[in-house]
């Protein structure tokens, strides 16, 4: 059983790093502050400690859930933007890691190459969590899984199937998340979208001990239809837009809509996705697509994101509690134990 000494002073780099056992505790341990929070109670466990924000990519959800969080835990959130760090440019990661960490007290990270994380990690002196790299996604799957939770009660015989391309960061985490979980994982995408077999033989070794299965499958109504939860995400990441006309020809199988969703058998399933969402074409990028591809709904319909099946804002506001639940566990020095 975990508690909360098992996290003091640690980093989340990914979430392969952290037992089945200490990430229920982390989702329980969300659900308690947000609790919390809707109750009016305060929960000031990082009373004047001081949090930097480094961010190369851009962000909605993880920036505005760090700062939220740090500021209801009583901490002061720094921002620094690509413009204001220059990690493996004019400065090698090991100095910045040297400098921020003898001047903050926990280090959120957003950016491109996973070894700049686990860089910061080794040499700041103080807790790195990984808002995100190419690789993984790891604060993103404890408001995921939580979310589960709230809607089924546990996680135990669970299937997630995520629709949508197999080599991104969500994915890469998805697939090692629930393996590590016990919940059964199907992946449904091109064969020439594949996940990394490498990702794939840990999330397997993973499922393994846990008791759950991973499937990859170019399938995608068999693939959902045996799901409690239907994921699914962006086509093009970002520094991919410029492979869009493929991605159209090949992901348009896997469009989350109605037709796809007739397969279901769990008539109370639930869909997620991780955000933003390209579900019409009311934002300047997505007319930019429809313009160009004719495409006017693309990884989801506007129909299915709407449903009363949804629970992507839900899941949104949960990244604020799990983060928060994080930073509080890895930094607060908190007395919970375990039983």
């Amino acid at each position: 059983m975990a508690n909360s000494s098992h996290f003091q002073g640690r980093s989340l780099l990914s979430t392969r790093d952290f037992t089945r056992d200490e990430l229920m505790w982390l989702i329980g341990f969300g659900l308690h502050l947000k609790d919390l929070k809707r109750r009016g109670v305060p929960h000031r466990y990082l009373e004047g400690r001081n949090i930097a924000l480094l961010f190369e990519k851009t962000s909605t959800r993880t920036r505005a859930a760090f700062t939220v969080a740090s500021t209801d835990l009583g901490a002061h959130p720094e921002f620094l933007g690509k413009g204001d760090i220059q990690l493996g440019k004019k400065e090698t990661v090991r100095d910045t890691a040297l400098v921020l960490g003898s001047m903050f007290d926990g280090l959120e990270f957003r950016g491109f190459k996973h070894r700049h994380v686990e860089e910061l990690a080794r040499y700041a002196g103080v807790p790195v969590w990984n808002g995100l790299t190419d690789q993984e996604h790891p604060t993103q799957m404890i408001a995921d899984f939580m979310t589960v939770v709230e809607e089924f009660g546990q996680l135990e015989g669970r299937t997630l199937t995520y629709c949508g391309q197999g080599r991104n960061n969500v994915q890469n985490s998805l697939m090692i998340t629930s393996a590590i979980l016990g919940v059964d994982y199907i992946n449904a995408t091109p064969d020439e979208l594949a996940p990394d077999p490498a990702i794939v033989e840990v999330a397997q070794s993973l499922a393994a001990e846990s008791g759950s299965t991973i499937t990859v499958t170019d399938d995608a109504p068999g693939a959902v239809a045996g799901a409690d939860v239907i994921y699914t995400n962006v086509w093009a990441a970002m520094g991919e837009e410029s492979q869009f006309a493929e991605r159209v020809r090949l992901m348009a199988p896997y469009q989350v809509n109605a037709d796809l969703l007739k397969n279901v058998r769990n008539p109370d399933y639930i869909v997620l996705h991780c955000l933003p969402a390209f579900h019409n074409a009311e934002t300047e990028y997505a007319a930019d697509i429809l313009d160009r591809f004719g495409v006017g709904e693309m990884e989801i319909t506007d129909e299915v994101f709407y449903s009363e099946h949804g629970r992507q804002f839900q899941q949104a506001e949960n990244r604020m509690h799990s983060i928060k639940a994080i930073m509080a566990a890895t930094l607060g020095d908190l007395y919970v134990p375990g039983v």
